[in-house]
């Protein structure tokens, strides 16, 4: 989500830090491709209008115009407006109320309700220790009642037995009932979704709702429903009273207008993303964190909560303490590989690191995927134990058989040998350098004036 708009302001901004001075012309004709990139990426008109008065009010003053750096000063009131427009500050599920407490899932049909219900409930039970039940309320789409059993076996989480023929309502008395004599800490109740919002499924969660009163009442939407995506926030969110939002397929091709949308028209938080289809594919939304991404600043702090979320600390101490050594295998070479899949990959990494967002593109351009990961471990995997501690063994008929072994080719052997001798290089500098130095002298100590994946300056 968010790369098309994050390329297209990134080339606006970048033409704003080359101008020595700005003008009010130089910010008017930015500001205008501001709009143009926030219509293109389906944030709302009425949106957009209200995010570009924002923005001008505080891009042309004295303050910007004869900064020292006016460039990065537009950058930075265009960042903070972002937030704003975003929601400011992260905000988590409100789980201060008595046990049980009633969590109502609405949304349309196809907007991934039932499997963002099984992500949060397993979100709750392993992360906040809270005992969860969950019901699905929905009788009228086929096995979906059996959807959530299925899901629930698969996460770990009570679902509530199905009575055939029963009510919506009565489904969520009963779940409330089993919860309070079984102490259940929450309930999660599964509503019903069309394929559009229509009076019969409004009637129905609202007298779900004056039956249990949630504590939070969540409309599951899809990132890519686009400009229609303030329609259906506004619909839930004046019949039913909406106190958060949850957005869907974050990691897929949305444009990302969902985001900015529905936030600005209800005034809603969105409280959490869904950025795959497992079922520990669930993030807080943060707000700042977002906007930097979107400009091209990254998130770090991103990068170090998946890094520690994925990271085996002996396996980070053992690499940690070999690179102060200067040693460097191919057994080290094949643990990176796979920290780096856990990671989500290089377009990931790359995203959440700062000055990088542009090379998510680049990646992809030069087909440096995961895919390129599995064939790196491939190759790796088909070495002898000995080669993987003695790289300098592999010659012409040893890579031979290596590329037979993990289907791949010699010239894919030799490009893995490179790689690894240019790892190996850095390691030895990290050494050298020691903590300190690295800090001094930063990436260009280390790169030796190359860009990283083997690019020229």
């Amino acid at each position: 989500m968010f790369d098309n708009l994050s390329q297209r302001l990134g080339d606006v901004f970048d033409r704003l830090r080359r101008r020595g001075a700005l003008t009010e012309a130089d910010m008017d004709a930015a500001l205008a491709e501001v709009r143009l990139a926030l219509l293109e990426a389906d944030v709302a008109l009425s949106v957009v209008k209200d995010f570009i008065a924002s923005v001008r009010e505080g891009a042309v003053g004295e303050k910007v115009l004869k900064s020292v750096t006016p460039g990065q000063m537009a950058i930075k009131i265009v960042h903070d407006r972002l937030v704003e427009a975003l929601g400011s500050e992260a905000q988590s599920l409100n789980l201060n109320a008595p046990a049980p407490i009633p969590i109502l899932m609405v949304g349309l049909q196809g907007s991934g309700k039932t499997t963002t219900a099984a992500k949060i409930a397993l979100r709750l039970q392993t992360r906040d220790k809270r005992k969860v039940l969950m019901a699905s309320l929905d009788v009228r789409r086929p096995a979906a009642q059996e959807q959530l059993a299925v899901l629930g076996v698969q996460a770990g989480v009570r679902t509530l037995p199905v009575v055939p023929g029963e009510p919506p309502v009565a489904i969520a008395k009963r779940a409330m009932r089993t919860a309070r004599l079984e102490a259940f800490d929450v309930v999660l109740l599964d509503t019903a979704g069309r394929l559009h919002i229509d009076d019969e499924m409004m009637a129905e969660a609202v007298a779900v709702r004056d039956a249990v009163g949630p504590v939070e009442t969540l409309l599951v939407a899809d990132a890519m429903t686009g400009q229609d995506a303030v329609n259906v926030a506004l619909g839930f969110h004046e019949r039913i009273g909406l106190t958060g939002i949850v957005l869907t397929r974050v990691d897929g091709d949305a444009r990302g207008g969902a985001a900015l949308s529905m936030r600005a028209v209800t005034g809603c938080p969105i409280k959490l993303i869904g950025v795959g289809e497992k079922l520990d594919a669930l993030e807080d939304f943060h707000p700042d964190r977002i906007a930097g991404r979107i400009l091209g600043m990254g998130d770090i702090v991103g990068l170090v909560e998946k890094a520690a979320e994925t990271i085996e600390q002996d396996e980070a101490e053992r690499l940690a303490a070999r690179m102060e050594k200067g040693l460097f295998d191919f057994n080290d070479m094949a643990a990176q590989l796979r920290q780096l899949q856990k990671m989500g990959g290089l377009g990931e990494v790359a995203g959440l690191m700062p000055g990088l967002g542009k090379m998510k593109k680049q990646l992809a351009e030069a087909k440096l995927d995961d895919k390129m990961l599995r064939r790196q471990q491939a190759i790796i995997g088909s070495m002898t134990k000995g080669e993987r501690k003695r790289p300098e063994l592999l010659k012409a008929s040893r890579k031979q058989r290596i590329a037979a072994g993990s289907g791949t080719s010699i010239p894919d052997v030799n490009r893995l040998l490179k790689q690894y001798q240019e790892m190996t290089r850095v390691m030895k500098q990290v050494s050298k350098l020691g903590q300190k130095g690295l800090l001094r002298h930063g990436l260009s100590a280390l790169t030796g004036g190359q860009q990283p994946f083997g690019g020229k300056r």
